[in-house]
C-alpha cells in the first residue's frame, strides 16, 4: 500500500486506523473518553466522534488512544 500524499489522506488514514484499532478491541466512543481521563484528557463520546468523523484528530490524541486501548504496536504500513 502506498503512503498518503497529501496532509488530509494522512489525516484521514489514520482515522481510520484508529477506528479499526477501536473496533478490534471493542471500545466505544464512550468508553474511550472515559479511558482518556487517565491521560489528562477532558473529551465525550461527541468529540471523540467528530474528531474521527472529520479526520482532525491530533498526534497526541491519536497515541493517548492507542495507548488507552492498549495498542502496543503499529507500523507504518498498518496505517
Amino acid at each position: 500500500m502506498a503512503f498518503p500524499k497529501t496532509e488530509q489522506q494522512w489525516a484521514e488514514r489514520a482515522a481510520r486506523f484508529l477506528k479499526a484499532e477501536l473496533k478490534r478491541a471493542d471500545v466505544t466512543y464512550d468508553e474511550l473518553a472515559d479511558r482518556l481521563k487517565q491521560y489528562g484528557f477532558e473529551e465525550t463520546r461527541a468529540s471523540v466522534a467528530n474528531k474521527l468523523a472529520r479526520a482532525t484528530m491530533s498526534a497526541h490524541f491519536l497515541l493517548a488512544s492507542l495507548a488507552a486501548i492498549q495498542v502496543r504496536n503499529i507500523r507504518l504500513e498498518d496505517l
